[in-house]
């Protein structure tokens, strides 16, 4: 009888460790490392969501520090962060978009409810610049410098102190390079 109600409770007990393992180790998903870091933005040209007789190319990211954001009307997360980008594309930090997997319509609904942050929008439906860029999901941001290279990339929502912490001392640093 005792070995009847010992199996379950081990087995209870593995699963809420491993449980706890996942969790822990879910904390830092936005540690992993892109290989494009120190790398050429990838090479693209797609209509935007604005405008789809208009392109958006990796042209576009030289010259200045920006910062290239991945999003989608479908994503929870990014709704979370995009009132955070709304603010920082006020405080004159460029922000280009790349929409990703998402329906034309639903893209400028979002656009038009919840504010433009972007100068320019990138309707990746496919996907394939996305696979490009090493996107895991939606929303992950990229800080690209003046040559075009990607400095840094965060996956997911960013929050303030991320804003704080990491991406305007990075912006910063990054603009007073010659």
């Amino acid at each position: 009888m005792k070995k009847q109600f010992m199996t379950p409770l081990i087995v209870f007990a593995l699963l809420v460790v491993l449980l706890v393992v996942g969790l822990v180790k879910a904390k830092y998903i936005r540690d992993v490392p892109s290989p494009l870091i120190g790398k050429a933005v990838p090479v693209f040209s797609i209509p935007t969501v604005e405008d789809q007789q208009k392109v958006f190319s990796n042209s576009e990211l030289k010259g200045q520090v920006v910062l290239v954001n991945v999003w989608a009307s479908w994503c929870v997360s990014c709704r979370a962060e995009h009132a955070l980008l709304n603010k920082v594309a006020q405080q004159g930090i460029k922000i280009y978009g790349i929409n990703y997997k998402d329906e034309l319509s639903d893209a400028r609904q979002w656009l038009s409810a919840y504010g433009n942050p972007y100068v320019k929008n990138a309707h990746d439906i496919t996907g394939r610049a996305g696979i490009d860029w090493g996107v895991y999901g939606t929303p992950e941001t990229f800080v690209i410098d003046k040559k075009g290279m990607i400095r840094y990339k965060h996956t997911g929502p960013m929050y303030q102190q991320d804003i704080d912490d990491k991406i305007l001392p990075l912006i910063k640093q990054l603009q007073a390079e010659t």
